[in-house]
């Protein structure tokens, strides 16, 4: 439009400026510009007729992981001398191969395609469309659209494995799976003994304590085991996060937040996940692998946020969460959520804790300094008070620092115990 506008702005001038000193000169000089712009406006493009489809190698994929978008674009309309077609790529996703726009002529009924390669970290990306622009060769009248080709594509967080968490609810469902229950019945560890009833198997008797009491027989009894209900909490308040580098502590309890995930629903439990920022995200329980897609999508759609209705945990929904089932916490913990946690735990909530550790995490960015040491020593001293009055309250707690492997970090502190550890006192 800018080109036009000059065009026609000389035009007239030289023909002013013809008219005014009665000179052929100046008005032989606008002739050839006039034809110029009558050219340009009879090869003018008419409203454009196209419409396009995109399709993606794959919708889910994990960080830097390259999918290839592919577009078909198909001209219903008249003939385009020259069209430019340039997908609307998200800014976070990089294009590591091919280019998403193309320079080209477009007869009726031609179809071109498209295609390029991209890559990105942890995230949820939504293709808006298409933007398409016509223009005559002398580029002087051009008419732009936007096509709808919507795509999405999740990059979902990167799973680790984990071995069998320990978690002991109050309260089961009646589904059998891996968690004890503090009751006899069919199981694999020992749990007691009683008198024999109609129906037993022999092969549980316990013929020692038998002996000792001939008038009766006794057999073994084991520890029930079944699933329970599982919640999940992830705080995403802005608040709560520190950023090194370019890495914010957000992205480490994501990871925990997906491996937890995997853990409980390969043990059969039910699993349901709430993010906590800006706003509120909610995961329905369910189980199996569907569960484990949904939430792995909530956690790659998930983002900080700030709002002063959610500042702090109080307004957390527990309502959401089954009586007495356990809550996981995964937050980097703040002074004054601890009022709060004690509130669930009065409330019969077994609570467990995976706090990424801020302190060590932002120290790594900080350099030495007397008033940098000492401060760094004061914050370490209120998280620790901080996690031990949550302990004394009989919480479990990971103290995470994110230089050691997740799957490390919560080995000893979440895998079963023995039965011999656990009858001495140890273990959870």
């Amino acid at each position: 439009m800018r080109r036009l506008l000059l065009l026609s702005v000389v035009i007239f001038g030289l023909i002013l400026l013809g008219l005014a000193t009665r000179s052929g000169a100046w008005l032989a000089l606008a002739i050839p510009l006039l034809v110029y712009l009558v050219s340009g406006f009879l090869y003018s493009p008419e409203a454009l007729n196209v419409n396009a489809m995109r399709s993606l190698s794959a919708d889910r994929i994990t960080p830097n992981e390259p999918v290839t978008v592919t577009l078909s674009i198909t001209n219903e309309g008249s003939h385009v001398e020259e069209i430019f077609i340039e997908d609307l790529v998200p800014s976070s996703l990089e294009v590591i191969e091919g280019e998403p726009k193309m320079l080209t002529s477009f007869p009726p009924g031609a179809k071109v395609e498209l295609s390029y390669t991209v890559s990105g970290d942890r995230g949820y990306y939504r293709f808006p469309g298409i933007r398409v622009t016509a223009q005559d060769p002398f580029h002087l009248f051009r008419k732009q659209i936007t096509l709808s080709a919507p795509g999405q594509l999740f990059v979902l967080p990167e799973v680790v494995r984990l071995k069998r968490v320990e978690i002991r609810p109050r309260r089961t469902r009646v589904y059998s799976g891996l968690i004890p229950t503090r009751q006899g019945g069919p199981g694999i560890e020992f749990y007691g003994v009683r008198e024999y009833q109609a129906g037993d198997s022999l092969r549980t008797i316990n013929w020692k304590a038998s002996v000792r009491h001939p008038e009766s027989l006794f057999i073994n009894e084991f520890e029930q085991e079944r699933v329970a209900d599982v919640g999940l909490i992830l705080d995403a308040r802005l608040r709560s996060d520190v950023i090194a580098g370019e890495s914010p502590l957000f992205e480490h309890a994501i990871q925990a937040a997906a491996a937890l995930t995997d853990a409980f629903l390969s043990s059969g439990n039910r699993v349901g996940m709430l993010v906590y920022g800006g706003h509120l995200d909610w995961t329905f329980p369910g189980y199996g692998k569907i569960q484990r897609e949904k939430i792995l999508r909530a956690l790659a759609r998930a983002e900080q946020g700030e709002s002063q209705v959610f500042e702090g945990l109080e307004y957390v929904p527990t309502r959401l969460f089954p009586a007495r089932s356990q809550l996981v916490l995964i937050s980097p913990l703040l002074e004054g959520d601890l009022a709060v946690l004690l509130k669930l735990r009065a409330r019969g909530y077994p609570l467990l804790i995976i706090s990424p550790d801020p302190i060590s995490f932002e120290q790594k960015k900080l350099q030495g300094g007397k008033d940098i040491e000492l401060a760094i020593r004061i914050a370490r001293l209120e998280r620790e008070l901080l996690l031990r009055r949550l302990r004394q309250a009989g919480t479990r707690i990971v103290d995470w620092n994110v230089d050691t492997p997740f799957h490390q970090a919560v080995h000893s502190a979440l895998s079963r115990s023995p039965l011999w550890f656990r009858a001495l006192g140890g273990g959870p």
